[in-house]
């Protein structure tokens, strides 16, 4: 046997892309609600006001609100141990600085998780994931305000109290380190201009700033929340969730492989180290000096990111990047990293490279480094999959990938990776975060929605469905791609 025997084994969806009932029970507008539709060569766009008649994709998502117990079934039925979630803020305080939680949002996630036990399922539950409350970008600034420290701690711990005892696995944030490469509007809730680029990251001094002094904010909120979260119930295990990005050197040349080395420990290991030992690395105060970055970390800070150190690293993993010092190479630009075309590597449709011996490398660089449990907690393949006549959806190219890596991570774990989990990306159709489409597919469930918003929300087990409840019931011993269906 190689996954351990209690290996959690599921999948994972975000609130803002999979719920939709953007205005129901009670709940507030996220920054995600003011979020456009867009495609792989069409930026989503923030507006200040909601314009009517343009398509917002998380309002409606993939109707999950009102889809949870035939979805916690589907679950169920592929044998899943563990479900990772995200809870929207803006359920539980619609505006972020409500003096009491709504209740009728409370009592929503309650029945999630209540359903979940009942088929023998852990939640995996991700406290901030890409939204907040938009009140709290428009009247604070987002997280450049310290302010919202104080706003997301109560948050954390309404949620540790109401739920103790029903959630025992924990991230504080998702993809923490995304404010280096997505912009500070989605992952740090900065102001930005109205009908500009959501994803838009900024390379000039002033907004490399900004965002490190709202990351700077965050790190200190996910350290007290971690405090938070032991305090109330010992039993919890609370982790940081990080993008994982693997930058190679698309050349011997030393020039090539230090700059490979530079981007990985800025991507990877800036946040990494603060969260997993509570302290910044050694190399940021280089990188704050040529940005003229000013951080004033007092000794409360200090502390609290010493105090609040994560139990476990999770980390989302897609694909891997090349870089070079050489400016004449082609670059291949993603809305999750971006660096020179990989000769060896074949990419999707949507511009990411298939590598799953890269996410067996950045295993053993976590473990080298780290030494703490490691889970895979997003991992998947977007694509344009066609519904039958018959209501099949064969999508092979899907299962080729996902066995591909989770070959990679058994790999690892013989190399001595402790790896405790894995959760696919995502298992059930949703709104992609980069592109706002539909279109681009990821679950091993088809969602009859379009991006010209035409369809039920019928839920269609796919030919990866059967495949991926194979894979659960032999612990990953079988990935073998062939499967009747």
């Amino acid at each position: 046997m190689i996954f351990q025997k209690v290996f959690l084994w599921g999948g994972a969806v975000a609130a803002n892309q999979y719920e939709g009932a953007w205005q129901e029970a009670g709940k507030g507008e996220s920054t995600s609600d003011h979020m456009t539709g867009g495609t792989v060569d069409t930026p989503r766009r923030f507006t200040k006001t909601l314009i009517p008649g343009e398509y917002y994709p998380s309002q409606l998502a993939s109707d999950g609100y009102h889809h949870i117990e035939e979805d916690i079934k589907l679950m169920a039925g592929m044998g899943f141990s563990v479900y990772r979630l995200s809870i929207a803020w803006t359920r539980i305080f619609p505006n972020g600085d409500d003096a009491e939680p709504n209740l009728a949002g409370l009592d929503y996630y309650r029945h999630v998780f209540e359903l979940c036990h009942q088929y023998h399922i852990e939640p995996l539950v991700t406290i901030s994931h890409y939204e907040m409350p938009y009140h709290l970008t428009e009247a604070y600034g987002g997280w450049e305000n310290r302010q919202v420290i104080g706003f997301y701690e109560k948050y954390a711990n309404t949620l540790f109290s109401e739920y103790k005892g029903l959630v025992k696995y924990w991230l504080t944030f998702n993809e923490i380190n995304a404010g280096f490469f997505l912009g500070g509007y989605v992952s740090l809730g900065l102001p930005i201009a109205d009908q500009a680029a959501a994803f838009a990251p900024q390379t000039d001094d002033d907004s490399i700033q900004h965002a490190l002094l709202a990351l700077h904010n965050q790190f200190v909120a996910s350290a007290r929340a971690v405090q938070i979260g032991h305090k109330i119930d010992p039993a919890n295990q609370i982790g940081c969730m990080i993008a994982g990005q693997v930058k190679y050197p698309l050349t011997p040349d030393p020039k090539d492989v230090l700059l490979a080395q530079r981007s990985n420990e800025l991507i990877n290991f800036y946040c990494g180290d603060v969260q997993v030992r509570g302290a910044y690395p050694a190399f940021a105060k280089r990188y704050w000096d040529e940005h003229d970055v000013k951080l004033e970390i007092s000794d409360a800070d200090a502390a609290d990111l010493k105090a609040g150190c994560v139990d476990f690293y999770s980390f989302s993993y897609y694909s891997s990047s090349v870089e070079t010092a050489d400016p004449t190479k082609q670059r291949v630009d993603q809305n999750m990293s971006a660096g020179v075309k990989n000769p060896y590597l074949k990419y999707s449709d949507w511009g990411w490279a298939t590598d799953p011996d890269g996410l067996r490398w950045y295993l053993n660089e976590l473990n080298s480094r780290y030494q703490i449990p490691l889970m895979v907690v997003e991992n998947g393949l977007g694509a344009f999959d066609k519904l039958t006549d018959s209501d099949k959806v064969y999508d092979d190219y899907r299962i080729s990938y996902l066995s591909e890596h989770i070959d990679a991570m058994a790999g690892a774990i013989k190399d001595g990776v402790n790896l405790i989990g894995y959760t696919s990306w995502g298992w059930i159709d949703l709104v992609s975060a980069g592109t706002g489409q539909m279109a681009k597919r990821y679950g091993f469930v088809y969602v009859d929605r379009n991006d010209d918003q035409v369809g039920d929300f019928r839920r269609i087990p796919k030919k990866s469905y059967y495949w991926y409840k194979r894979v659960i019931a032999t612990n990953g011993e079988n990935t073998d791609p062939e499967i009747d269906y």
